[in-house]
């Protein structure tokens, strides 16, 4: 995808497409929210991969991070090493995630380094990780549902999140906020956050018994979240929803920024899983502390 269909995809300029310069003269497209940059005051690094610029072949073609969907491992492999240098980092200190659509937030540092790449990860059913050690890199992965970004200046710590449907109508948001506040003693109204690139409201179909536990969990929003389209059939807002959450949890209408970029959409930049029939790799959301 060339910079000008990017712009036209992006509109309000939420995102910008870095192509960072790597050996061997590649370039590895990251995208990345001005907001966190300005509003983390330069204290962390943070990346939303696209699906170029790594080694991966076929439907994993090129740039996929996921060991569980029949890629070759060495290719995947080396997507890390790419990714790594263009964050400043090695592999070893990526830590990842064990996503299950839970609200599990898990505090994590230099024992889990390398969890999920190298070694075994020593905890099950964690969709949110949190941390306050620099260098580690908080990994989460996705292919439509809502990556959700934290950096608190205050205290040094940040937070990344996998937020799927059913994470959003538990609020995960909100869970990750309240696990950075006990172990970091993390104020909401100093968090600068993001809701990341994932699927949009007119690609989201649900069925009826999802639409009802949003219109409980979100009573008085229904209209902003939810269109009915007949037959038990419903568009879900996935991005409106998290803002919500993020909102009624003390994030600052400043300080939070709310993609405008669809999976689904862009499926020629972006693994998305409603696009591909489930015949794709995934994407990876990841954030990382610098050294004071």
């Amino acid at each position: 995808m060339d910079d000008r269909e990017w712009i036209r995809k992006n509109e309000k300029e939420v995102l910008r497409l870095d192509r960072v310069p790597i050996s061997r003269g590649r370039k590895l497209p990251l995208l990345r929210f001005p907001l966190l940059e300005e509003a983390g005051t330069g204290i962390a690094v943070h990346a939303f991969t696209t699906r170029e610029g790594g080694a991966s072949r076929g439907i994993f073609s090129t740039m996929n991070l996921s060991f569980s969907r029949g890629d070759d491992r060495e290719a995947v492999l080396e997507n890390y090493r790419r990714l790594a240098e263009a964050l400043g980092t090695k592999p070893e200190d990526f830590v990842c995630s064990d996503q299950t659509h839970t609200t599990n937030v898990k505090r994590v540092g230099a024992a889990e380094r390398g969890m999920g790449i190298f070694k075994e990860r020593a905890y099950q059913d964690v969709d949110g990780l949190i941390t306050d050690e620099p260098g580690i890199v908080l990994s989460t992965f996705y292919a439509d549902c809502v990556p959700l970004f934290f950096i608190d200046p205050v205290h040094r710590a940040i937070g990344l999140s996998h937020s799927g449907w059913r994470g959003t109508v538990r609020r995960m948001g909100e869970q990750t906020l309240l696990a950075m506040k006990r172990e970091f003693g993390t104020r909401p109204q100093d968090v600068a956050a993001a809701v990341g690139p994932s699927i949009c409201r007119d690609c989201y179909e649900v069925s009826e018994d999802v639409a009802e536990e949003f219109a409980r969990e979100f009573a008085g929003h229904e209209a902003e979240i939810l269109t009915d389209k007949g037959g038990g059939k419903y568009l879900l807002d996935l991005w409106k929803s998290n803002a919500i959450v993020l909102k009624d949890a003390g994030i600052l209408p400043e300080h939070l920024a709310v993609t405008d970029i669809c999976t689904c959409c862009n499926e020629r930049l972006l693994f998305s899983h409603r696009a591909s029939g489930g015949k794709r790799g995934n994407l990876g959301a990841f954030l990382m502390l610098k050294e004071p």
